[in-house]
């Protein structure tokens, strides 16, 4: 009996008798590191949880009895430094191997883990350890990262308390590597008013910040739990898979697609440590090497895999291919199908919650469509006055929550220390996601665009995804972001400001051609009236377009010719 069936069944006879009846077992006190981890490693102690790689050409197998051992030395070492249950630690671990280790003795001692990517600047620094309160950062031992901290620190000194390397010396940091190595790997489950309880913080997830300051997305101990959706019903992952996610530590992508439920699902997950320099070359032969057969990323990397000489590699182990981050072009997937015979099955979430839709191992993917709805969260599409929408009707992407005692497994706790922010977005017994879509007669749901993204022109509502699919079936274009101008006749004219593939160049002309090829493409109305081309777009440092900053120069343009 697998562990996963402590918590859930998981055979069912079709989608209707999924979405009914799934449910998922939440004993009091359930913590990840103990309940999960330690049961692998005592149940399966060679098993493996983690095949890691570098681009240095280093690897390293690991098994959970070494999860286990090395996480129960970590939270030694943690609490030798006076970290203890509710202190928040910060941590940039990039893709090292260690951040597994280092999560689980987080989890094990009750402490607030807060992963973080390595780009932050000073700002975002010091904004992060003061709003989340901060006791300790570690990273990896980086000349430009001990910079940024260092810096941070004398802005926040009266918070941030301890300063940590993974390895290496360095003046004012722990050796936390050489600590861990120290400490006993005997380590004993707190209990009473030590142990973490399950409705405390577990996780908090800084958000992307595409329309604000970032958020703090807090989630309980109850959180891997849900990512059983995640890994099994959306991945269709089981104890025999390899599955790569390509997202770094500091993302909550790492939570969907590198830890929790695949390690529920007893499957191993696959690491490669790589620079900041992304090389599809690089992952479709570490495919082939290490016969990985599950693999899920954001439709720009599998756009970057059709530019390859596919025909070079042999692909064979791949039986699965998710995607997620961004909403599905339809091109993609056609072409990806094309290339390896495998359907893309995308699946959307936030930060804030986890897998909403998906597509299920039960349901025919629809290329572009974000599949079924999943039965954790039940969300719903609403208009303006709270009524569920009619087919082919857009409204908001909407989370029923009866009240607390109710709340969906999986939904956040709520923004960290901000209970007024919590309530723009929590309210009248509704989550409101902000993101806007729209479902069909079959019941699948299609993505328009955030809220404030969403373009009235004329009379029309036209979201920016299906403008910015049209354009990016061009050949011309590599990417492209869709905003309004203001307009005194139709309200908005829609925008396209667009990065060009290698080879080709702006001109009157290929604007022409591109306002063309999207009026075949989708309705007419929603063509671009105006077109420019860049060298860059503006993105938060998670890659998102911040199609805001788009608006607010064009805004200013405007004011400016006004005057």
């Amino acid at each position: 009996m697998g562990i996963i069936h402590k918590y859930c069944k998981t055979e069912y006879a079709s989608f209707e008798d999924f979405y009914q009846n799934f449910h998922v077992s939440m004993p009091h006190g359930f913590n990840f590191g103990y309940d999960v981890v330690d049961e692998l490693a005592k149940e399966k102690p060679d098993k493996n949880a983690i095949v890691w790689c570098n681009d240095q050409g280093e690897e390293k197998i690991i098994s959970f009895a070494e999860v286990k051992r090395m996480s129960d030395k970590m939270a030694n070492a943690l609490r030798s430094l006076g970290i203890g249950k509710g202190d928040a630690v910060l941590a940039m671990l990039k893709r090292r191997y260690e951040y597994w280790y280092f999560a689980m003795a987080m989890h094990k001692i009750g402490a607030i883990l807060v992963p973080a990517t390595h780009m932050l600047s000073v700002k975002d620094l010091v904004y992060r350890i003061k709003a989340a309160e901060i006791k300790m950062v570690i990273t990896v031992n980086d000349e430009s990262m001990r910079g940024k901290i260092n810096a941070a620190e004398e802005a926040t000194c009266d918070i941030l308390k301890i300063k940590a390397l993974l390895s290496g010396e360095s003046a004012g940091y722990v050796h936390f590597n050489k600590l861990a190595d120290e400490s006993s790997e005997v380590f004993i489950r707190p209990t009473g008013d030590d142990a973490p309880d399950s409705r405390d913080v577990m996780i908090a997830y800084f958000t992307s910040g595409t329309t604000a300051l970032p958020k703090i997305v807090a989630h309980d101990y109850y959180y891997p739990l849900c990512h059983i959706t995640t890994a099994k019903f959306w991945h269709n992952l089981d104890e025999n898979d390899l599955h790569l996610t390509v997202a770094e530590t500091g993302w909550a992508k790492a939570s969907w697609g590198k830890l929790y439920g695949q390690w529920l699902c007893e499957a191993t997950v696959f690491v490669y440590d790589f620079d900041d320099r992304f090389s599809a070359g690089d992952f479709l032969s570490l495919i082939d090497k290490y016969k990985i057969t599950s693999f899920c990323a954001p439709p720009t990397i599998y756009r970057l895999f059709i530019k390859e000489d596919l025909g070079k590699y042999s692909l064979k182990s791949l039986k699965k291919s998710s995607i997620a981050g961004e909403p599905l072009n339809p091109e993609v997937y056609t072409q990806w199908l094309a290339a390896t015979g495998l359907k893309l099955r995308e699946g959307y979430g936030q930060t804030e919650c986890t897998v909403v839709f998906a597509t299920n191992p039960w349901c025919e993917p629809k290329p572009g469509s974000m599949g079924l709805p999943m039965p954790l969260t039940r969300c719903t599409i609403m208009d303006a006055d709270g009524r569920e929408c009619e087919v082919g009707e857009e409204g908001e992407i909407c989370m029923p929550v009866p009240d607390e005692k109710h709340r969906p497994l999986g939904l956040f706790m709520g923004y960290y220390k901000d209970a007024a922010l919590t309530q723009k977005v929590l309210y009248n017994g509704v989550y409101h996601t902000g993101d806007m879509a729209w479902r069909d007669e079959d019941g699948y749901v299609w993505f328009c665009g955030r809220n404030d993204d969403i373009i009235k022109s004329s009379g029309y509502r036209i979201g920016p995804f299906e403008v910015e699919s049209a354009l990016i079936e061009h050949p011309a274009v590599l990417e492209a972001a869709v905003t309004g101008v203001p307009d005194p006749e139709r309200g908005f004219n829609v925008k396209a400001t667009i990065i060009l593939s290698k080879g080709f160049a702006p001109s009157d002309e290929l604007k022409k051609e591109l306002q063309s090829h999207v009026k075949k493409v989708t309705a007419p109305y929603k063509y671009p009236r105006i077109i420019e081309f860049v060298d860059a777009l503006p993105k938060t440092i998670s890659g998102k377009i911040k199609r805001r900053e788009l608006r607010d120069a064009d805004a200013e343009k405007s004011t400016g010719n006004s005057q």
